[in-house]
């Protein structure tokens, strides 16, 4: 007998030790490219090795989505196991991930739900652990697709970036907004919005004041929602994100604040240094 729901994400997301050790949960690595080189995210190159490999570059690497190619080979697998699967990936707006994925799924004859994030990092992650929740409660494949799509956008998130030149080379950041932050010696603040987009939102003149930044937004929203579970991804900087966390708690005592590493393929385009924090207002009640 074949089990109900495979769950498929990618290196994009933060990948917990619970995602880890649940059998039913898929990680597709995406690629990085140093050159004539390629390595698969998490897989064959580690965050400390990508940013040795990037202070001694003389270009700044790449990155790819997975070839449809390589999502046909796990769902031809995954078709044996499961009846369907749910896919939740990052958003299509900044990746091409997710249409490989549908393309994959459709090569190999499986039946795919699929969900686009319209996020980065932990918003994939809190959709794909949202997800599970919905299906112990017995929810059906097709109806925990649609909530998960619906409640996207109860993510929030505000980004410092660490090195402005990746993120203009990396395509992420156009040549005005470069030149006027290197100009100004600014730290723009950006946040993945609603629609999926990597936009400039803020800009401030020192790392301080831009931690300061971060604090003020999640004091903001526990005044005004009453949250109190955090996410902080970091790159190379978990120094900085623990005094983060040490801030915030000394606003909200109680809260609930995970600390987590930005994959190495959104380091690549973010740069080391950076940091985001994250949160999921309370999602709607499912009808």
């Amino acid at each position: 007998m074949k089990k109900p729901i495979a769950w498929i994400t990618d290196s994009m997301s933060f990948v917990t030790e619970e995602m880890r050790e649940n059998p039913d949960v898929y990680v597709v690595p995406l690629n990085i490219h140093f050159g004539q080189e390629t390595f698969e995210d998490a897989v064959d190159l580690t965050s400390e090795e990508l940013y040795e490999r990037i202070q001694g570059a003389e270009e700044f690497p790449k990155t790819s989505q997975p070839s449809a190619g390589k999502f046909e080979e796990l769902y031809k697998q995954l078709r044996e196991e499961y009846e369907c699967g749910i896919a939740v990936h990052g958003s299509s707006r900044l990746s091409g991930t997710l249409a490989s994925s549908v393309s994959g799924a459709e090569m190999a004859g499986f039946k795919l739900h699929a969900v686009d994030s319209l996020a980065l990092s932990y918003g994939i992650t809190g959709l794909l652990e949202r997800g599970l929740n919905l299906q112990q409660q017995g929810l059906m494949p097709e109806q925990i697709a649609e909530q998960l799509q619906n409640e996207t956008v109860d993510f929030k998130n505000y980004i410092t970036i660490g090195n402005l030149t990746q993120l203009y080379k990396g395509g992420r950041m156009n040549g005005v907004q470069y030149y006027l932050g290197s100009l100004l010696k600014v730290k723009p603040i950006v946040q993945i919005t609603e629609d999926g987009q990597l936009e400039p939102i803020d800009k401030v003149r020192s790392q301080k004041k831009a931690m300061q930044y971060l604090v003020d937004r999640a004091v903001e929203s526990y005044r005004e929602h009453g949250t109190s579970k955090f996410q902080i991804m970091q790159a190379n900087v978990i120094t900085e994100a623990v005094s983060l966390r040490e801030e915030i708690l000394k606003e909200i005592p109680h809260a609930h604040i995970l600390i987590g590493e930005l994959s190495t393929v959104l380091a690549v385009h973010a740069g080391e240094g950076t940091i985001a924090l994250l949160w999921r207002s309370e999602p709607a009640v499912y009808k």
